[in-house]
């Protein structure tokens, strides 16, 4: 449905007066089985139950934005070392596993929502401590590459010339369409996890050190700008950079072509947007933007037991038209957007913001960067039926682990032709 922008998921805790707020949409799925098994199995649900103690002892604001700040930051890391083999392994899950991480944020932030402290909190501090969880516990204050001092030349030449490695920034998302299967995970968070702050080979031989952070799956955070604050400044000192998402069946895709229109998939939180894609300065906004990653060397390289395609397929209402026509080949001069080669959803947003962003700071030229939609990740032969089914089986696991060993490699050939 057309119209203003819902509130963000910090602004919807605002509430009147800084009273405590009820619950949203997608922090109400808490309740249900799946997710306090995953968090059961997993050993996060001690990490939820320490944050709530803290939170509940702070004696301050002071103290309670210390303890939001710390307990968000632990938990990106917890996820990330979990998803790397670091440290010790507690619950029986595959240590590859995202939806962990997102059971317990959104057990935070369900907390943080309801919290009554003794001393007054209003709502815009509220509001203000949703956003640093929210910040912290997806890594998107930590996007931090080595070598500060030389990162970067505002020029896309983000290699650090004599240092010897390049920069690459990926990003992933949480779960989605958990009203259709609660035990769904998404294979591009479980990807970020997995990456965040290693150094690969690229397919060159050379080396690379890589950036992640993850996203939610909702519209209002993305008109709120998070995608932009939190690339913004990644962007100048990055060598390449790849949005990921879950796509289609059994296939890896790299998406020629964004488009500026939001379709109207229900999100995280069951609200729905149909317009064109809000952005700072509207008056200047392109209908299209264009990936710049090397698509036919990726397509051409042998990255994994999945098959890559260029996808060139647009959807777009012609100039002088009124009905929406598939394009095959991509946009036609003058034509107005109604779907990207990644659709009308958030990962075609997320793609369409930072591939704009990146021609806005005038990167255009020299930073390759794009979105890379994954295969579904599926489960078992036997395990598809969610009313029935195990949250996870090891088809599923081998699934999710050989979509990150090609995505990993996709990064690799994508550096490797910089």
């Amino acid at each position: 449905m057309a119209g203003t922008a819902p509130a963000s998921a910090g602004e919807q805790a605002a509430g009147a007066a800084g009273s405590a707020a009820a619950p949203t949409v997608e922090e109400q799925r808490l309740d249900r089985a799946v997710p306090q098994e995953i968090l059961r199995r997993s050993g996060f649900d001690s990490l939820t139950a320490a944050f709530t103690r803290a939170l509940r002892a702070a004696d301050s604001a002071d103290e309670a934005a210390r303890v939001v700040d710390r307990h968000g930051s632990r938990l990106w890391r917890r996820a990330v070392d979990r998803a790397q083999g670091k440290g010790p392994v507690r619950g029986d899950l595959s240590r590859d596993d995202d939806r962990p991480l997102y059971w317990a944020r959104l057990t935070m932030t369900r907390e943080l929502r309801g919290w009554e402290p003794r001393f007054t909190v209003s709502a815009a501090e509220r509001d203000r401590l949703l956003g640093v969880l929210e910040r912290t516990s997806r890594g998107q204050d930590t996007m931090d590459f080595p070598g500060g001092a030389f990162a970067g030349t505002g020029s896309g030449a983000g290699a650090a010339a004599g240092k010897g490695f390049k920069r690459i920034v990926l990003t992933g998302f949480d779960p989605f369409t958990l009203d259709r299967d609660i035990r769904i995970s998404n294979p591009s968070g479980a990807t970020a996890l997995a990456l965040d702050g290693t150094w690969i080979r690229t397919a060159d031989g050379g080396l690379a050190r890589v950036e992640t952070a993850v996203f939610p799956v909702r519209w209002a955070d993305f008109a709120a700008g998070t995608v932009e604050r939190t690339l913004r400044h990644r962007l100048p000192e990055a060598d390449v950079f790849t949005t990921v998402s879950q796509g289609r069946v059994g296939r890896f895709d790299v998406e020629r072509t964004n488009g500026a229109w939001r379709g109207g998939f229900p999100d995280n939180d069951n609200l729905s947007r149909t317009e064109t894609v809000p952005v700072g300065d509207p008056a200047s906004q392109p209908q299209w933007t264009s990936t710049t990653l090397p698509y036919a060397a990726i397509v051409a390289a042998g990255t994994g037991r999945f098959p890559v395609y260029d996808n060139t397929s647009v959807t777009e209402i012609p100039a002088g038209g009124s009905a929406p026509v598939v394009r095959p080949e991509g946009p036609t001069p003058g034509s107005t957007a109604r779907a990207g080669g990644g659709g009308d959803y958030l990962s075609n947003e997320i793609a369409y913001r930072a591939t704009l962003l990146r021609d806005r700071l005038g990167l255009h030229d020299t930073l390759p960067g794009g979105h890379v939609h994954t295969p579904v990740l599926q489960f078992g032969a036997g395990n598809t039926d969610p009313a029935t089914g195990t949250v996870t089986d090891p088809a599923f696991v081998q699934n999710r682990l050989d979509i990150i060993a090609q995505v990993r490699a996709i990064v690799g050939v994508a550096a490797a032709n910089r």
